[in-house]
């Protein structure tokens, strides 16, 4: 019988191709084994770069000290020199510039920008859809908990307020869905439904949870506060918990209630039965702090529960003919001053959030594909993350900018070239704004890393090392 010499056993099987951008409005398919890639990245380094983009050269030593990689390759589940880790960090990259809509629209191609994630080119929408779409909504919810957890160590969370808000964005889907009222006299639309929490000391986000249009906020909250005790930990006593109106329903205040760790602080709507009973309270229960601003506790017990919880109830004005109400509901006892007029008002602090990253990725509703929703709008997270270091250490005017200022004049706004001496990748700003500043920062970048204790070595850019001029 004739022997079969099985030679197919000695070349493995190839790896699957890449659908590329060559250019504007040009695709093709490209190799993307390790050894094509590093061949690939290791000849854009010899040939130098002069790019739009070198300013994204600053989020690198960021990524070293947040741990970006690790947590990169541990979500896609592949080692670091194939090439699933590097199209995730290009999503970071492209949330980090604030870019929407389709990647060959962006001119991002011909400009060095896809080197910096450690790629030789710039994937297109399809191939990064297969990405997202690999993995599942809990393997999203790890990466926020280990992102989390890892912000929580290196002191970007306080740990005391909580603040949840629901975060929903206008869709244009075919689909039939649930329509939602963005403030009570807008017509209801389409809505894509996120949810997030934020610590109101840093005004830094712990993560968000997202689900289809018919999600509520009792369905989602119980999820977000539990990523949020995941990333937190035990703390030495139980975090502060500030949401609006719509989080007071009986389901998630209970909740809240019967699980340790959290006290939820939520408006009361003030229906004419709560309302009579404010105002038919003895002037004297109040405790009157400065001119127009009392405030007492009382009992209350909700709808269909048997619980009675502190309400912290507010009285404004100087004499009876003026005076108004508000009433917050709080699951555990505590001081009503500084829970009313210290910690509450920081809940405004997620309108400020908004308003300076949302354009990160989550400012339009993409697909309802909640898999590559979920996954998109995570990468953005981890994108925020080093932008946050990358304003603390820059200082004012930079730390006060917001993320679309930040893109158009540092990430994209620095001239200079990129080449290679020895074993480090030297990036030259010229006539870079606030030189001195960003000099005492980023120049002779080894060793002020491995002052941190951080090794300085890229290992999605084969082990160089990256240091910076400025003239």
């Amino acid at each position: 019988m004739a022997c079969k010499k099985k030679l197919h056993r000695c070349t493995p099987a190839a790896e699957p191709l890449v659908l590329t951008h060559s250019g504007r409005g040009h695709t093709r398919n490209a190799p993307a084994d390790p050894k094509t890639i590093e061949r690939g990245v290791r000849q854009w380094l010899a040939d130098k770069i002069n790019g739009s983009y070198l300013g994204l050269w600053l989020l690198v030593p960021e990524h070293l000290r947040l741990g970006t990689w690790d947590l990169l390759c541990g979500w896609t589940g592949q080692a670091g020199e194939r090439v699933e880790p590097r199209l995730a960090l290009q999503l970071v990259h492209e949330a980090a510039l604030c870019s929407a809509g389709l990647r060959y629209q962006r001119s991002l191609p011909q400009k060095g920008f896809s080197l910096a994630s450690g790629l030789p080119f710039l994937a297109t929408d399809v191939a990064i859809h297969q990405v997202l779409a690999a993995h599942t909504l809990d393997d999203t919810l790890a990466l926020q908990r280990a992102l989390g957890q890892l912000r929580r160590a290196s002191g970007h969370y306080a740990g005391n307020v909580l603040v949840l808000d629901p975060h929903r964005l206008r869709s244009a889907s075919k689909r039939h869905m649930r329509r939602q009222r963005k403030d009570p006299d807008a017509a209801p639309e389409k809505m894509a439904q996120t949810f997030f929490a934020l610590d109101g000391d840093t005004r830094q986000p712990l993560g968000f949870t997202t689900g289809t249009a018919s999600r509520t906020v009792s369905q989602a909250t119980p999820e977000l506060l539990q990523l949020a005790a995941s990333i937190l930990g035990a703390p030495d006593q139980p975090t502060l918990v500030l949401a609006d109106s719509e989080h007071f329903t009986t389901e998630l205040i209970e909740h809240v209630h019967q699980h340790l760790g959290f006290d939820l602080l939520v408006p009361t709507p003030l229906r004419a039965p709560l309302l009579a009973r404010l105002r038919a309270l003895p002037a004297e229960q109040f405790t009157r702090h400065w001119a127009g601003y009392a405030t007492t506790c009382i009992d209350y017990q909700l709808t269909r529960s048997s619980v009675a919880l502190p309400l912290f109830v507010q009285r404004l004005g100087e004499n009876a003919a003026t005076w108004k109400f508000n009433a917050f509901l709080c699951t555990a006892p505590r001081a009503e001053l500084p829970a009313l007029t210290r910690d509450y008002p920081k809940r405004w602090h997620v309108e400020e959030f908004f308003h300076n990253d949302q354009a990160l990725g989550w400012e339009r509703a993409g697909t309802q594909n909640l898999n590559i929703r979920y996954g998109h709008m995570t990468l953005a997270l981890v994108a925020q993350a080093v932008l946050y270091q990358l304003r603390s250490r820059l200082g004012e005017p930079f730390s006060t900018w917001d993320a679309k200022h930040l893109a158009k004049d540092v990430l994209q706004g620095l001239e200079g070239d990129l080449r290679v001496t020895g074993n480090t990748i030297v990036v030259t700003y010229y006539n870079a704004p606030d030189a001195e500043r960003l000099r005492s920062h980023y120049a002779g970048l080894p060793d002020k890393l491995q002052a941190e204790n951080i090794n300085p070595r890229i290992p999605w850019l084969y082990d160089y090392q990256l240091d910076f001029r400025f003239r």
